[in-house]
């Protein structure tokens, strides 16, 4: 099981200053950092607007709305404080130079202390998604899960410090074992939240069913009684037997499993309705059968709406074109060689979903 995940020490001040300079891409990283700013705080119709002005006045309404909503955005005391900073250099009273310098210099130590502040929720909230992301760590499985006549490869990689994407395996009994792969709706703290509560709804009750398709039907009525109406998730739930390549799974909601057969590509059908969406969708239990070689991919949203910074999308198209004459790979190949190309797609952009693979390979 590969978790992407970067724990480190603490660089110290000086040498992490000496590395900054020597890197040399504050071009690159001003420009992603300026797209990031836009694209978190102007709406839909401030994006539209900028699109059909000129250079000079995209440039002045961007700085404009950027400051209105930095300036609401704040509390009442620290808007106060940054409008103060802000007016201060600006004073005209009759002062000589030094006065008009001490202006600035109290201006500065007011922004620093506004960043001071700013940067202290910060590290409080980073603090907080560090020891979710821990926990979520931990609950998920720690290999890749063994067996007999099969090579399972999974991943998962959260876009933020903790993601919404669930990726598990479970040992039903001595001949079978159960993968899942889920997306719940939305991102970062919630989304994992429902994420956690999903997983543990399925290792529940997953003992007490034979047929996958009132196995959803439960999951579907405990997520829909549990969470928000506007929460909702899709799920692939896969069965495996030992040394068999027939394999039973169910599909809720979510991108049909590829299966690579030679140099045939095939999507399975569609599934039913997504978890959550309904207290009454109903769920069927479906079947492949997979012969020596074949192999079978899952993956969640975050590979094909990957983002490069232009805003174009990594796309089904280029996802069929990178399988089409690799069926001969491994599991844990095929699923390391989209994870390069998606990377290499996105370059500079920032991760902008969860990313998460099951791949399958039987063996015979």
């Amino acid at each position: 099981m590969m978790i992407d995940t970067e724990e480190k020490e603490e660089p110290r001040f000086w040498k992490t200053v000496r590395e900054d300079i020597h890197r040399g891409d504050f071009k690159r990283t001003l420009r992603q950092d300026f797209a990031e700013l836009k694209d978190f705080y102007l709406g839909k119709k401030q994006k539209e607007r900028l699109e059909n002005v000129g250079w000079f006045k995209r440039w002045f309404l961007t700085v404009f709305w950027l400051i209105k909503i930095l300036m609401l955005r704040l509390s009442p005391t620290r808007r106060l404080l940054l409008l103060i900073a802000i007016v201060l250099p600006f004073i005209n009273v009759n002062v000589n130079q030094s006065n008009t310098r001490l202006f600035i210099f109290f201006s500065g130590l007011i922004l620093l202390f506004l960043l001071m502040l700013e940067l202290k929720d910060k590290l409080l909230a980073h603090h907080e998604l560090r020891e979710g992301r821990l926990i979520q760590q931990a609950l998920m499985p720690e290999k890749n899960p063994e067996v007999p006549g099969w090579d399972v490869w999974l991943f998962t990689r959260p876009a933020n410090d903790v993601g919404g994407d669930l990726v598990d395996s479970i040992r039903i009994d001595k001949k079978r074992v159960g993968l899942a792969l889920a997306d719940v709706s939305g991102k970062g703290l919630g989304a994992a939240l429902l994420m956690a509560k999903l997983q543990a709804t399925i290792k529940a009750i997953i003992p007490d069913y034979q047929s996958l398709g009132e196995l959803a039907g439960k999951i579907n009525n405990i997520f829909y009684r549990d969470t928000l109406r506007s929460s909702f998730a899709s799920l692939v739930f896969l069965e495996l037997e030992n040394k068999s390549g027939t394999i039973r799974f169910l599909n809720a909601g979510h991108f049909p499993p590829i299966k690579l057969e030679g140099n045939k590509i095939t999507e399975l059908p569609k599934g039913d309705s997504a978890i959550g969406l309904s207290p009454k969708s109903s769920h069927r239990e479906q079947q492949v059968i997979l012969e020596k070689g074949n192999l079978l991919l899952i993956y969640s949203d975050g590979l094909t709406e990957a983002r490069n910074l232009q805003g174009t999308f990594f796309g089904e198209k280029r996802l069929f074109d990178l399988l089409s004459p690799k069926t001969s790979s491994s599991a844990k190949e095929l699923g390391e060689r989209l994870l390069t190309e998606v990377d290499r797609f996105i370059g500079d952009a920032r991760r902008n979903d969860d990313l998460s693979m099951i791949v399958l390979r039987f063996l015979g």
